[in-house]
């Protein structure tokens, strides 16, 4: 099993438990499909956030778009690490908006997708999964 670069055993195993405990916090009524997310920032830090599903489905929020803004609006914008666990055999990557999302933060992040079978898992860093992607490099002139 691949293991990841730049985080340290321990705050990589608190933040899988993280997100595996806050999926339990995930509002998913309609989907049945809670997912919870931690992100690990430069400093070690790990925040997390679940999915908050709602009755005009395009205002859901994702796991990982919502942990990525709770991790800004404690003043951390350098993301490291975005842990994903869905409580499934097969995990599950973030979908295209979640990507976009986290490269505004972290372009070269680690991506650890995880579920209950814990021989599986998808690991990749972000800039493999959103190749040439728009992003402030971008805006600048």
């Amino acid at each position: 099993m691949r293991r990841r670069s730049m985080v340290p055993d321990d705050i990589f195993r608190k933040a899988v438990d993280a997100a595996k405990s806050v999926s339990q916090h995930a509002y998913a009524p309609y989907s049945k499909f809670p997912v919870g997310a931690a992100v690990i920032t430069e400093d070690g830090s790990i925040i997390t956030g679940c999915n908050v599903e709602n009755a005009s489905y395009g205002l859901t929020i994702c796991a990982e778009r919502n942990a990525v803004f709770h991790t800004v609006s404690l003043g951390l914008t350098r993301i490291v690490m975005v842990i994903v666990y869905t409580p499934t055999e097969t995990p599950t990557a973030p979908c295209g908006a979640c990507r976009q999302v986290i490269n505004e933060f972290g372009p070269q992040a680690e991506i650890v997708s995880i579920c209950d079978k814990p021989d599986r898992r998808l690991q990749d860093r972000l800039d493999a999964l959103l190749k040439d992607a728009f992003g402030p490099r971008n805006l600048q002139k």
